[in-house]
């Protein structure tokens, strides 16, 4: 069994900042790109980070030079540091991650969403 766990959201004012964290455990025997998505209220999930296994990463506009994605791989955690939050920000935040799990399989996993708020 495989499991994504996200964790680190909460109430923050509009600059300030918070730092996102999800552990991935189980059957795992590699894994290639992480990354983070948010689904604000009323609105599409969309991506908002990736990273690959080597360290690569990428960002949507929308929060690149505020956001920063890091992975630690012997702990299989990825983790999402928010600087400079804006109210635009409020979302629910999910991690996801390429799992090739032992049996060999490949497994796209979800983490269950850690919530965001941003005040103004």
């Amino acid at each position: 069994q495989v499991q994504l766990v996200d964790s680190g959201g909460g109430l923050v004012q509009a600059g300030g900042s918070l730092r996102l964290s999800c552990a991935a455990s189980g059957t795992i025997f590699s894994i290639n790109a992480m990354g983070w998505y948010r689904q604000a209220p009323g609105k599409q999930r969309e991506w908002v980070a990736a990273i690959t296994s080597g360290g690569s990463t990428n960002y949507a506009d929308s929060v690149k030079g505020r956001f920063t994605i890091s992975r630690d791989n012997a702990k299989n955690t990825v983790f999402l540091q928010m600087n400079s939050l804006k109210p635009e920000d409020t979302a629910e935040y999910y991690c996801n991650a390429d799992l090739i799990l032992d049996s060999g399989a490949q497994l796209w996993a979800w983490g269950q969403g850690t919530q965001v708020t941003v005040s103004s």
